[in-house]
């Protein structure tokens, strides 16, 4: 009996063979990535590739699918990649412990890959990143903040232009658009207002200026919706 039977009952034989065949390229294995690359695992996409720098800390338990007391201060690929191969020990996994570079991004996509899932929360790299797959025509889907949210159900996927009430979409906009590449990028993004009271300055202590406060579901929620939307694009492909 394969571990694939439910899901080959939805998808038939014909969908197997193109999940199986389908290479996606995972950068970001936080609150969204993880749950996306676990989604993309179960779902039986045979090739990966995840790329993350950072470790866990004790402030990833509320929020990211493998962070637990035993995997703080652990390498994120790694505690990852061990999951993902403890799942489906097929799985041709490239495991990238590194955070991307403007040149490294642009080395790194390459029409290889079906999907590329932008999980990174930071802007700068965010934008190597789309940068990279839309010069060089690889596909890409990218998620937008998942912070200072509570509804699930305004979890949404749309051209990054039709995106409101999310900073992040806001302020990639204005900076893709001085790259000349702002329109046809597919965003994973909330519609709902940002909890304003929900916002922290970090005062310079933290590589990032500020952050919003995150619940359990919300950073699944978008791995979820940016996970449907690829193994759907790969199950329709001609």
């Amino acid at each position: 009996m394969s571990w694939l039977e439910r899901t080959e009952l939805l998808v038939k034989k014909e969908g197997i063979e193109k999940l199986h065949n389908a290479n996606i390229l995972i950068v970001g294995l936080g609150g969204v990535g993880s749950f996306a690359a676990e989604f993309i695992a179960r779902a039986g996409v045979g090739k990966m590739t995840i790329v993350d720098g950072d470790a866990f800390d004790e402030t990833n338990k509320n929020r990211q699918l493998p962070a637990l007391n035993s995997t703080v201060g652990k390498s994120k690929t790694t505690v990852i990649a061990e999951r993902l191969k403890d799942i489906n020990p097929d799985i041709k996994l490239t495991v990238l412990e590194e955070f991307l570079s403007p040149d490294r991004a642009f080395e790194l996509v390459s029409n290889e890959y079906d999907y590329v899932m932008d999980c990174i929360d930071s802007i700068t790299p965010k934008i190597n990143l789309i940068v990279a797959a839309k010069r060089k025509k690889v596909k890409l889907i990218s998620s937008m903040g998942a912070g200072g949210k509570l509804d699930a159900s305004k979890v949404v996927v749309k051209d990054i232009s039709k995106t409101k009430n999310c900073k992040m979409a806001r302020a990639l906009k204005k900076r893709l658009k001085d790259r000349k590449v702002n329109k046809g990028i597919t965003a994973v993004y909330s519609e709902e207002v940002q909890i304003p009271e929900s916002l922290a300055l970090t005062n310079g202590t933290n590589f990032k200026k500020s952050y919003y406060g995150t619940i359990s579901y919300m950073p699944a929620a978008f791995g979820l919706q940016a996970s449907s939307f690829v193994i759907n694009k790969i199950l329709t492909k001609k």
